[in-house]
């Protein structure tokens, strides 16, 4: 109901109340209009404090929206308003941690854009130069061949930058459904090994399996599969030639869980490295520098999002060790 027919109303049933006490008494018709006209204004001075405290909720929702940090509800502690300016308070709140994390995420999607284009860019203009090369009229079959070598493995690099980054975002995005199928070891590790045995044979690094009785998890064979390869291509990275990456399987914990390491033999992590060594773009030692620092972090990913752990420490007397666990 409006004011204005809350007023005409209150009048209205002043009126009748004092014909009715007009006709017994004039000073009790008198008495019930001057009671009437103290609870009307008693009633009117409570709707105009109302709507004064429902303006300044107003200018401070309008200052929220402008982007002021410090608004206070704390006048608004009792009544009606309270539950509103409650409500309001946890939305700012709300609103404001959404907006800190758009921000750290706009800022994340910058440097991560950056960081592709330098990436990108080095490899891009290798090709430029070997393609200016390879139109040499005088230059040699042998030598036209390690070239497009060369081209073959720059191209292959980007396109796995590529793939993993786009992959690695469409996780992050919860865009990925991962199957929840049987997933033997054996298998995952087969197929894995398949993937880089020809880098590990080039660089001169064997890999070793061993795997006791027929270990096995719920999980995403294809996504697994790729996560293992980043995890054999920087071992086979960090071991010199005529090492070797070994790569265990096996129940761990009373059979709770179906656990896969990966070891190399090569100079390990440095200490200081080990808590960001899954840190996407970190590349901050020798140990990570050369590498382009999405590898280690898909991994972690892609075993994380599947429920499974991976964790990353030295071994005596040298090398690096992997432990995937899946419960």
């Amino acid at each position: 109901m409006s004011d204005k027919k809350r007023r005409l109303l209150h009048i209205l049933l002043t009126a009748a109340a004092s014909a009715v006490c007009l006709y017994f008494s004039i000073p009790c018709a008198a008495a019930v209009v001057l009671l009437s006209a103290a609870l009307f204004v008693l009633y009117e001075r409570m709707l105009a404090q109302r709507r004064d405290h429902v303006m300044r909720l107003c200018d401070e929702i309008d200052s929220i929206l402008r982007g002021e940090d410090r608004i206070s509800f704390d006048e608004y502690k009792e009544g009606e308003l309270s539950v509103l300016a409650a409500e309001i308070h946890k939305m700012t709140i709300r609103l404001r941690e959404q907006n800190a994390a758009l921000l750290r995420e706009k800022q994340f999607s910058k440097e991560a854009l950056e960081d592709i284009s330098h990436q990108l860019r080095t490899p891009l203009t290798s090709v430029m130069m070997i393609l200016g090369l390879m139109r040499a009229p005088e230059l040699s079959e042998s030598s036209r061949m390690s070239y497009l070598r060369d081209l073959y493995e720059l191209v292959g690099r980007m396109k796995w930058l590529i793939e993993t980054m786009l992959s690695l975002s469409r996780i992050e995005a919860d865009a990925v459904r991962f199957a929840k199928e049987r997933v033997s070891c054996r298998t995952l590790i087969g197929q894995s090994i398949d993937a880089v045995s020809v880098t590990a044979e080039l660089k001169g690094v064997e890999i070793v399996t061993e795997i006791e009785g027929d270990p096995f998890f719920c999980g995403d064979l294809h996504y697994t599969s790729e996560a293992v390869i980043n995890l054999l291509k920087n071992a086979i990275e960090h071991t010199p030639a005529g090492g070797t990456v070994t790569v265990r399987a096996e129940r761990k914990d009373g059979n709770l869980a179906a656990g896969i390491t990966i070891a190399d033999t090569g100079s390990g992590i440095p200490e200081e490295e080990l808590p960001h060594i899954f840190t996407r773009f970190h590349r901050a030692s020798e140990y990570t520098k050369n590498g382009f620092g999405i590898g280690l972090a898909f991994a972690k990913k892609v075993i994380h999002a599947q429920e499974g752990s991976l964790r990353a420490e030295n071994r005596k007397p040298h090398g690096a060790v992997f432990t995937i666990r899946f419960y």
